[in-house]
C-alpha cells in the first residue's frame, strides 16, 4: 500500500473508470478539436488509455505515450501506446493535429521542456492550404482550488487525500507540504507558454463532477455538481479544479 501511495503521489492517478466527469471532459476534448475533427491524436500521459480509447473510436490515428511502464503496458493491450517521457517525445516535429495533456503537466520533472515538446510535434499551419495549426488541449490543477487534491507529506511521510488550503499558501511554503505535484495558477500557465509559437483560443477553470460524491450521497452530490457547475459561469470559476486551455500552433 505505502509503494502504491508513493507511487500515486508521484505520478498521479489515471482515469480507472468512465463516468460522468469523464464523459464531460471529453465532449470538451470534441468541442475543442473544432470542426475539422480530431485528425492524428497525441495522448501524452495517457494512463491506463481511458481518454485514448474513446479518442480512437472517431479516428485510426490516436497514439498515447505514458511514461509509466506497468500503464503503458496494460494501455497497449488494446491501443497504440508506447513508453516515453513528455520531455523527449519519440515523434517527428508537425507530426500532430490534436495534443491531449490532461492532468498530467503538473507531475512531469521540466514543465516547460514538456510543453516545448507538445508544440514541436504539433502540425504548423499551412497558410496556402487554409489549414490552422495544431491544438493543444490542457487540463492542470488550479492552484486557486481549496484543496489540494494530490495530498501532501508530513515529517517524511506521504498523506493521501483532498487536503484544504495547502495551495493557498506561500509558494515555498505550499511547495514543503506537496512537493510531488504542481498547482497553477493563470499567470503561471501564460509563463510557460511565453515565447512558444502558439496562440490561446481559449482559457476557462471548471469544477469537478463529484461522481464519488454522488455514488454515496445522490441527491447531495447531484445539487453540489449542478451548483459548482453554475458557478463556471461566474466569476467564481476561479476557484475551480482545473484549468481548460485550448492552444494552436501558430
Amino acid at each position: 500500500m505505502r509503494r502504491d501511495q508513493e507511487k500515486a503521489a508521484l505520478r498521479g492517478e489515471p482515469s480507472y473508470v468512465w463516468r460522468a466527469g469523464q464523459e464531460r471532459r471529453l465532449r470538451m476534448i470534441q468541442a475543442a478539436a473544432g470542426t475539422r475533427g480530431l485528425g492524428r491524436v497525441l495522448d501524452d500521459g495517457c494512463g491506463v488509455g481511458a481518454y485514448l480509447k474513446q479518442l480512437a473510436q472517431e479516428t485510426p490515428f490516436a497514439y498515447g505515450l505514458e511514461y509509466d511502464t506497468q500503464r503503458a503496458r496494460e494501455a497497449a493491450r488494446d491501443l497504440k501506446v508506447i513508453r516515453g517521457a513528455g520531455e523527449h517525445l519519440p515523434y517527428p516535429t508537425d507530426t500532430f493535429d490534436l495534443v491531449l495533456s490532461h492532468e498530467v503537466l503538473e507531475h512531469v520533472q521540466d514543465d516547460r521542456a514538456a510543453l516545448e515538446e507538445i508544440v514541436r510535434v504539433l502540425r504548423k499551419p499551412n497558410p496556402n492550404l487554409g489549414e490552422a495549426g495544431g491544438r493543444l488541449i490542457l487540463f492542470v490543477p488550479n492552484r486557486s482550488y481549496p484543496f489540494e487534491t494530490h495530498g501532501f507529506y508530513w515529517r517524511g511521510r506521504y498523506h493521501f487525500g483532498n487536503i484544504p488550503l495547502i495551495n493557498y499558501l506561500p509558494r515555498r511554503l505550499r511547495d514543503r507540504f506537496a512537493p510531488h505535484v504542481r498547482a497553477y495558477t493563470r499567470r503561471d500557465l501564460q509563463r510557460l507558454l511565453n515565447g512558444l509559437p502558439v496562440r490561446v483560443l481559449k482559457r476557462t477553470t471548471i469544477f469537478g463532477a463529484y461522481d464519488n460524491i454522488i455514488a454515496r450521497w445522490p441527491t447531495l452530490g447531484q445539487a453540489l455538481r449542478a451548483l459548482l457547475q453554475f458557478l463556471e459561469r461566474t466569476p467564481l470559476r476561479t476557484l475551480g479544479l482545473s484549468h481548460f486551455w485550448v492552444v494552436e500552433k501558430t
